[in-house]
Parts: structure tokens; C-alpha cells; sequence
């Protein structure tokens, strides 16, 4: 899948629409709207797994309290949480089937497997959004950030990263994420259009589940092969990821270490940053994209079409469904200068939180107070 479209207006249109009320009286014939629905809806919530923090941390909180504020306080978030496990996330949609909300937002563990239980929600009039992983399936709708450019955002600090008088024959690593992840996919075609032909990949693998001690495994068993002082960088897909790199890279000796990239901002990864241990971060502006769910799953269920259709005007291909009705959020670099415009601007850490005693020089030394 690649994007189509960027809607620039998106966000404009939101907030011109947001209060107009407007309820239609025809659905779009896709397992969709109710629209006699008020505001006592039931919004289903599954997200994939809980080793990257964001998804407690920043997702379920963020769109728990949006549907809240949009339904004046009347409509409710039901959650689970996979644990990275597809056949737990097909029993919890199961339940919400169940349980009969009124839509469901889906960050699959595995968007191939879960298509079966998308299908069976339809055919229960429950529309499904895919939540930040594009499941398969006949979803009604996609929120996620631009995974593309994720990947190019990194591969291009990494180039940065490795410096001007780098050689084409410069060996990298690349580190990609779990392969049932769509958007692991992306990242990587992402990246791929930006190295190409400008540095050696010496090699790649694809980390099962995200799973931070298999990148480290997978870390060793390159620098094996390659030579801890022959890899001039890492393109490691998230944080956890990065993470699991650095240990094996001090493992193996090295006190220099590479550039070496990541996603999600969290914030030992943002401490790394800080302290140079890992180059950059994507940092992904969570509320931005939880907030647009929200405002997306209730605009569908409340027949809201205008609001949806505003809110949707990217559009993006999946496996088993083309020009699927999108929102592709716009992702930074974060890099050390860039911390507070980031991740401290948007609330997300605050100084203290981030500047702890082991990183108060470091804090000074960017003028972080």
C-alpha cells in the first residue's frame, strides 16, 4: 500500500464539521452507521500488545476520553489488550461481537488472520476501523501515521547520521520490525527508497512480534558476520528494537557505537537519544492520530457523513480492499535538538520526567530545563 493522497485540509474541515450535528439518513451500505444513534454509543478498542508503552500509555487513555467529550460524557470505551497474541485479539473481537458494540477500532496483531473475525463483525452490522496496522477484511475505515514516510524519515537521519564522507561500500544493518505487521513492511519499502545505492546493506532481518531480545540475537548474530567495527549504522525499526541492537552491540565491545535509528519516541529512547547511545527516534504525534480515531468511530456510528468523509479524504489499498476511506498522520525526526518541540511541546514527557539525575548534564548541555 502506498499513500495516495495527503489531505492538507483535513484537519480544517474537522473542526468546521465537529459541531454541525448533521445526521444523514442513509448509511453508506457498509456495515455501517446507525443513524438514528445518539450519544450512548459503544466504542470496542483492541490493541495489539504492551511492550511498547505508547499503547496503554497514550492510546486507549487519549481515545477513552475524546469519545467521552464527543458524546457528552455518554458514551463508553470498551478495551483489550493482545499481548502481541492473534488468538487472544480474535477471542476479545469475538466478545465485543458479542457484546454487540457499536464499532469496533482494530490494531490487529496479525492483519491477515484477523480478516475472518473483521468479516464476521460486518456481517453482525459492526463497521470495523483499522487503528494504526491496516487489517484486512472489509474495514470501513483506516487511521494510521504515514508509515512510508516513517521509514524515509529514518533512512534519511541515518544517511545524515553516518555523515557526508560516507563510502558506497558502507556496511549497515537493517532491523525491521515483526513480520504479521503491515506496517513493518512499510517502514522498510520506506527506508529502501531512500538507501539505495547509497550504502552497502550488509544485512536484514525481520523481528518477530517487535520483540527487542530476538533483534538482539539477530544483532549478535550480524556483527558475527560482519565485524563489530565494519557496521557504520542501524536501521532499527522502533525503539524496543533499537534497544535490543545497543545491548548487543556493547555486548559485543563496542563503545562507539553507530548511528542507529528508531520509532515511537519512548522515553528510554528519547534518554538515549539525549545521551547519544541511539541517533533519532520518529516521534509520532500519538494524540493526533488517538483524537481522529475517536472522531472518526463516532462520526460513523452516529451517521455523521460529512464529519467522516472530512476526516477521511486519503485513501489506501489493502490486500482484500482498495480506495479504503483514510487519515495518514504526518511523523518528525527526533533528534537531539529536537526533543523539546517534539515530544515535550505536545505533553507527551515533561522535562523531569526525561532529564532524571543520570541525564541532568545532558539536559544542560541542550538547554533542556
Amino acid at each position: 500500500m502506498r499513500r495516495i493522497a495527503i489531505s492538507m485540509a483535513a484537519s480544517t474541515m474537522t473542526l468546521s464539521l465537529a459541531g454541525c450535528g448533521m445526521l444523514n439518513a442513509t448509511g453508506d451500505g457498509d456495515a455501517s452507521a446507525s443513524p438514528t444513534a445518539g450519544d450512548d454509543v459503544k466504542v470496542g478498542l483492541l490493541l495489539p500488545e504492551t511492550a511498547n508503552t505508547r499503547y496503554d500509555k497514550f492510546d486507549y487513555p487519549i481515545i477513552r476520553d475524546k469519545v467521552a467529550e464527543l458524546t457528552h460524557k455518554k458514551g463508553k470505551v470498551q478495551y483489550a489488550n493482545a499481548n502481541a497474541d492473534a488468538a487472544r485479539q480474535a477471542d476479545q473481537m469475538q466478545q465485543m461481537i458479542n457484546d454487540k458494540v457499536d464499532v469496533i477500532l482494530l490494531d490487529a496483531v496479525d492483519s491477515h488472520a484477523v480478516a475472518e473475525q473483521v468479516q464476521k463483525a460486518k456481517d453482525a452490522g459492526i463497521p470495523v476501523i483499522a487503528y494504526d496496522r491496516l487489517a484486512e477484511g472489509p474495514i470501513s475505515a483506516y487511521i494510521s501515521f504515514d508509515n512510508d514516510l516513517v521509514g524515509e524519515v529514518q533512512a534519511r537521519s541515518l544517511l545524515a547520521g553516518m555523515g557526508p564522507d560516507r563510502a558506497a561500500s558502507d556496511k549497515i544493518v537493517m532491523m525491521n520490525g515483526s513480520p504479521t505487521d503491515p506496517n513493518a513492511k512499510q517502514f522498510k519499502e520506506g527506508a529502501l527508497s531512500e538507501l539505495d545505492g547509497k550504502v552497502q546493506i550488509a544485512a536484514s532481518y525481520d523481528t518477530k512480534e517487535w520483540k527487542p531480545e530476538i533483534a538482539q540475537a539477530y544483532m549478535a548474530q550480524a556483527i558475527s558476520q560482519i565485524g563489530k567495527d565494519n557496521i557504520a549504522g542501524v536501521l532499527a525499526a522502533n525503539d524496543g528494537v533499537a534497544g535490543g541492537v545497543i545491548k548487543a552491540l556493547k555486548a559485543a565491545g563496542v563503545t562507539h557505537l553507530p548511528p542507529i535509528t528508531g520509532q515511537d519516541s519512548e522515553l528510554d529512547a528519547v534518554q538515549r537519544v539525549l545521551d547519544g547511545e541511539q541517533y533519532m527516534s520518529v516521534y509520532k504525534p500519538y494524540p493526533d492520530e488517538a483524537e481522529a480515531a475517536a472522531q472518526i468511530a463516532v462520526a460513523k456510528v452516529q451517521g455523521r457523513d460529512m464529519q467522516f468523509d472530512a476526516l477521511t479524504q486519503d485513501k489506501v489499498d489493502s490486500p482484500t480492499i482498495k480506495n479504503i476511506p483514510s487519515k495518514l498522520v504526518q511523523v518528525n525526526a527526533l533528534t537531539k535538538s529536537k526533543i523539546e518541540e517534539t515530544v515535550i511541546a505536545d505533553g507527551i514527557y515533561t522535562v523531569d520526567e526525561i532529564c532524571t539525575a543520570k541525564y541532568k548534564a545532558d539536559c544542560a548541555a541542550i538547554g533542556l530545563k
